[in-house]
């Protein structure tokens, strides 16, 4: 085999494997941009927000997360899950070790099995993980007319533009456009693929009552369970944060003392 046809062989090699490595949402993407009947022709207006958690020195707000936490139990957990969040993680917000026994003790959870291998139910501690809706996903679908409500532990983290996710489902209910027809159990969301959600508009104004006595607007409740629930996906991103500028205030100096000592072993060369 010649020089050129191992290079030609190579290329289409290349080719084949870049065109595999396309993400299928990427390659169907040509597809979305095609109007239809329910295709809206004005987004509601989502306002603009800088998430406090954003940048390199980005923090949790923790009195506005605490608040989603509220939000989440009284409004969501009917409904979705969320299978990675244990009623201790409130500690990271601010809540004490009796405020978080003290929710924890308003639930059940399955004790393990006894003698007899019956599994009866205990009261929650704060080492339990917050407890599901629903016993498996037969009967998740079973009680929302067959979709299947997704658990919401990193929801936040399911699309690239995740800050703005939440708020755009929970702000993109409306009414359909003439033409488009929204099946029956179903409900016109102008951000949702394909427009049409099985969810509910779930916010309504005063829908919980906030500890703190903040007024509970859907803004407030939208922005709230945001922060929480990008709080629930990455615990972590506080203290990731604050290493990460450590370590790199460290390597700064480092660098400077190896290369005052570079100068040093060197200077009667230089």
């Amino acid at each position: 085999m010649t020089l050129k046809q191992i290079s030609s062989s190579l290329f289409a090699g290349l080719i084949l494997f870049a065109s595999a490595s396309i993400p299928a949402s990427t390659a169907s993407a040509a597809g979305a941009g095609k109007e239809t009947a329910c295709t809206p022709k004005t987004l509601p207006t989502i306002p603009e927000q800088k998430w406090s958690f954003q940048g390199i020195f980005g923090h949790y707000d923790h009195d506005s997360a605490l608040r989603g936490f509220e939000v989440y139990r009284g409004v969501c957990a009917s409904c979705h899950s969320l299978n990675l969040f244990a009623f201790r993680n409130l500690s990271a917000l601010g809540a004490t070790e009796d405020e978080i026994k003290g929710v924890a003790q308003e639930y059940e959870v399955p004790a393990p099995p006894n003698d007899e291998g019956e599994v009866v139910l205990r009261r929650a501690l704060p080492s339990d993980h917050f407890p599901k809706p629903f016993p498996n996903v037969k009967a998740a679908a079973a009680a929302n007319g067959g979709a299947i409500p997704p658990d919401l532990s990193l929801i936040v983290k399911a699309r690239p533009d995740f800050e703005a996710h939440i708020p755009k489902i929970l702000g993109g209910y409306m009414d359909a456009p003439a033409g488009c027809e929204v099946g029956e159990g179903r409900y016109y969301n102008a951000y949702y693929p394909g427009y049409q959600i099985s969810m509910a508009p779930p916010l309504s104004p005063d829908a919980v009552t906030y500890n703190d006595g903040t007024a509970a607007t859907v803004e407030q409740m939208t922005t709230d369970i945001n922060n929480f629930l990008a709080f629930v996906a990455e615990p972590k991103l506080e203290e990731r944060k604050q290493t990460g500028f450590k370590v790199i205030i460290f390597l700064v100096i480092l660098t400077i003392l190896l290369y005052l000592a570079k100068r040093e072993v060197w200077r009667k060369v230089h």
